[in-house]
């Protein structure tokens, strides 16, 4: 319809410019009407086709971008509703959920000792470690990965908030909820901001292909830039490095 009457509205311009048709203004003003009164009229006729014809093209383009913007949370709803769940308890994983995800305890003990300066509490640490295992797990994600984003983003603070409003361990942002999650779900929660985040990244890395650099751009809203991406790697290669046959180094 938008492009039927955008159609329409030039080629009136173009009919009543070159004279190719009998405009509907000169039926009405009469014989007795000077050159220059026609003219007037003519030009302001134009005029307001013009307008018409702009205002048209606006909202069409407004109409495509509305379209796109649907069509993008549409498939991100789809993606990552089967990930996010009713889970909306603070407690971490427990250590046969841990296990089904682990073959051993060597990476609990490996990173509790790298993670005690910043969870000094043993419970607290074991219990958060064997979160993120298990939801970077769960979203195909390197939990080392993980790791050096909550450090970088939070600095391991549950309770963090950004200036932007983000929140947790992983800094979600509230408008994540509305676009993946549900009402109820709290973003301090350990587990819950665990599964948005990984959620999240896992969405990007499958957008951009499995492109780490700019799948972390997405994630931190500096896509193109490369200090926050250089920031996690250094941590994920130096920090967080874990090798399954040389777990020490």
């Amino acid at each position: 319809m938008l492009r039927e009457a955008l159609i329409n509205s030039t080629s009136e311009m173009k009919c009543e410019a070159h004279g190719t048709q009998q405009p509907r203004h000169i039926n009405l003003i009469g014989k007795g009407v000077s050159t220059a009164q026609r003219s007037n009229s003519l030009v302001q006729s134009i005029n307001q086709r013009f307008l018409r014809l702009i205002f048209a093209i606006k909202l069409l383009l407004f109409c495509h971008l509305l379209q796109a913007n649907s069509l993008f949370y549409e498939q991100l709803a789809v993606h990552t509703r089967t990930i996010i769940t009713h889970e909306t308890s603070d407690q971490g994983v427990s250590y046969s959920e841990y296990a089904q995800m682990a073959d051993s305890i060597t990476w609990l003990v490996v990173m509790g000792s790298r993670l005690e300066k910043f969870i000094p509490d043993q419970i607290e640490r074991e219990e958060f470690l064997s979160t993120v295992f298990y939801e970077a797990r769960r979203a195909e994600l390197d939990p080392q990965l993980v790791l050096s984003i909550i450090q970088v983003e939070s600095g391991f603070k549950k309770y963090a908030v950004s200036h932007a409003g983000a929140r947790g361990y992983m800094q979600i942002m509230p408008f994540w909820i509305e676009a993946i999650g549900q009402e109820d779900h709290n973003l301090f929660h350990l587990r819950m901001n665990l599964r948005y985040g990984c959620t999240i990244l896992r969405h990007y890395l499958d957008i951009e292909r499995g492109n780490y650099f700019r799948a972390l751009g997405r994630y931190n809203g500096s896509l193109g830039e490369s200090a926050y991406p250089q920031l996690v790697f250094n941590k994920w290669h130096t920090m967080w490095r874990y090798n399954p046959s040389s777990p020490a180094s």
